[in-house]
């Protein structure tokens, strides 16, 4: 039996696949640049905005 794709991530998975730090990641869910949803006490990201997140960073790289 094949495992479903992972919809979410934590901010520790988050900041591990952008290569920052945990408070960086919050920073940006703090400025609404990177989307997360809150399960009761916990934050989760979906997999999906982090993948979003990177394909307009790298966006951003290749035009300066």
């Amino acid at each position: 039996m094949t495992m479903p794709e992972k919809l979410l991530m934590t901010v520790t998975e988050a900041a591990e696949v952008l290569n920052v730090g945990k408070s960086a990641v919050y920073d940006l869910i703090r400025m609404n640049t990177l989307p997360s949803v809150k399960i009761g006490r916990l934050r989760r990201i979906p997999v999906s905005a982090v993948r979003e997140y990177v394909a307009a960073v790298s966006e951003d790289w290749t035009l300066t």
